[in-house]
């Protein structure tokens, strides 16, 4: 639920009217884990807004939870083909929580390898098990927007990787974009390092939203969210991702999230 949300919220989608639920299962799936199922579903709901519309409910060989999310737009058009030359790059909020959060569960040598304080390894189980959409970022960007601008942003959600989000906007704005390596979105107690740095960029699940943004915009909206940050900035060019340092980032296609 919190998931299909999000991406409605990159859309410029305020108001969510509900939820249809396409459930498969096997003959033999145990009642308790359809009711949990349903518990937690309620439970997103109660949180983020909306109610079950309806559905449908199958046999199959085995479980599929198919959810598809409804909601009315409200006036900010955000589309990811909007971003223009001179915008600054905006994250709603941290990046990697998700994929430490993942690591911790799974006992991986990284999240292992370091003392991490209490409030990040909570946060960053919370991150994996339980995604927020960005739904107040969204009221926030759009109660801040000048009065002399118009009502158009571009706009991604970082559910595959804060990398892969830039690059989206990059490839249907048909510009490049400059980040600054100093100022990537993360927690204040994230640790240093390049293995960090790429857990940050490549992480994914993360559910920020990521808005190229006009300067007045970006810092108004930097004003009246104190966990967001700017990242960088959009230039003319061909698709691309450079550091500020000159340095291009390219895609890791060995731990990029891929739909195929």
């Amino acid at each position: 639920v919190a998931v299909n949300i999000s991406d409605l919220a990159a859309s410029g989608v305020q108001d969510i009217l509900g939820i249809t639920v396409g459930l498969v299962a096997p003959p033999s799936t145990d009642w308790k884990w359809v009711d949990e199922v349903y518990k937690g579903i309620e439970e997103a709901l109660n949180t983020f807004g909306g109610k079950l519309l309806g559905g449908d409910c199958s046999r199959g060989s085995k479980k599929l939870l198919s959810i598809t999310a409804l909601g009315t737009k409200g006036p900010l058009d955000l589309h990811r083909s909007n971003a223009q030359p001179g915008d600054h790059i905006v994250s709603s909020g941290p990046h990697g929580l998700s994929r430490l959060g993942l690591g911790l569960l799974l006992s991986e040598p990284l999240a292992k390898s370091i003392h991490l304080t209490d409030e990040l390894q909570k946060a960053a189980v919370q991150a994996h098990q339980k995604p927020k959409p960005p739904l107040n970022a969204l009221r926030e960007l759009i109660k801040c927007k000048p009065e002399n601008l118009p009502w158009k942003a571009a706009a991604i959600d970082s559910s595959d990787g804060l990398l892969q989000a830039i690059e989206g906007l990059c490839l249907s704005s048909n510009c490049s974009a400059i980040l600054e390596p100093n100022y990537l979105p993360v927690h204040n107690e994230w640790p240093k390092g390049g293995n960090w740095d790429h857990w940050c960029l490549y992480g994914g699940e993360d559910y920020e939203l990521v808005v190229s943004l006009h300067p007045l915009w970006a810092q108004a909206w930097n004003k009246a969210m104190p966990k967001s940050k700017t990242i960088g900035r959009i230039i003319e060019g061909s698709p691309q991702i450079i550091l500020s340092n000159g340095e291009k980032l390219l895609q890791d296609s060995k731990n990029n999230f891929n739909h195929f």
